[in-house]
């Protein structure tokens, strides 16, 4: 499930806020305005459309029986419950209201599904795949990346590539939508170039996203190597065990030199784990421009 694209300058607080949200954000594009409403709430007018019938069925139920005081208390009490009623604070602001006002004042500055063609989701969706890969990997928690720089730089390349996937989502739908009818040979000659250039455009997309990709391929790889370095060296801490085992039993002659081949696996391991992070800053490099 792709998650709201935000930019990086919004506040994060707001930012958060909007990805849990998509789904209220899709109805806000959709038109939908929860605050469209009259200044008195909905159940406040309710109340008083309520309470002023009765009030006058009330009084012409009673009719000539009642005594002028009496009308005139039976109006004193609705005329106060209007006043409550239109005095009384306000409830505090809904989840709808709030989020609506914050996409107001960012407007332009995130993206939801609407914004996007089935190709650009499914790039999209490779591109924040990547990016939870890198940031929940353990060698980026470690510190053994950048990890600064990664929760800064990564949030920045997703807005820009969804940025660009919006526009070209849009700019296809235009295209297609100008050949729907057919195309004269004429009008075919003045697309041309038009194609050539999304399709340029959606490769250097691509390619953003494949070195993404690339980027988190390493951090895997890393973290492979980690995790296996970390069972190397407990199988080692128990290595005297075995030792002494194996010549007690006089069976060192046949075991030691595979024992002796953990100090081997686990050099291997280190510099395979230095090899994989090295690697992975090289591509940071790169996706870094």
């Amino acid at each position: 499930m792709l998650r709201v694209v935000v930019d990086p300058e919004v506040p994060a607080q707001v930012a958060n806020l909007m990805r849990r949200n998509g789904p209220l954000l899709s109805r806000f594009r959709s038109g939908w305005n929860p605050e469209a409403r009259s200044g008195v709430g909905g159940a406040a007018l309710g109340v008083l459309g309520a309470t002023g019938l009765l009030t006058v069925a009330a009084v012409a139920a009673v009719g000539a029986a009642a005594t002028p005081l009496i009308l005139l208390m039976m109006v004193e009490a609705f005329v106060l419950l209007v006043l409550y009623l239109a005095k009384r604070p306000a409830p505090a602001d809904s989840l709808e209201r709030v989020l609506y006002r914050h996409t107001r004042q960012w407007q332009g500055r995130f993206l939801v599904l609407e914004d996007f063609d089935l190709p650009s989701r499914q790039l999209l969706g490779r591109v924040q795949q990547a990016i939870d890969r890198i940031l929940r990997s353990r060698v980026n928690g470690l510190g053994l990346l950048d990890s600064v720089r990664n929760s800064v730089m990564l949030p920045a390349e997703e807005w820009e590539i969804a940025r660009l996937l919006a526009k070209l989502s849009a700019l296809r739908t235009r295209h297609h939508d100008l050949a729907r009818g057919g195309r004269t040979p004429e009008v075919a000659a003045a697309m041309e170039p038009l194609e050539r250039a999304l399709a340029a455009s959606e490769a250097a997309v691509a390619a953003r996203v494949e070195a993404l990709e690339r980027y988190a391929r390493h951090v895997a790889e890393a973290d492979h190597a980690l995790l296996s370095q970390h069972q190397i060296e407990e199988i080692r801490a128990h290595l005297p065990e075995y030792e002494q085992l194996v010549a007690e039993t006089g069976a060192s002659t046949l075991l030691a030199p595979e024992i002796g081949h953990l100090a081997q696996d686990a050099d291997q391991l280190q510099r395979a784990l230095r090899d994989s992070v090295r690697s992975a800053h090289e591509a940071f490099r790169y996706l870094d421009g």
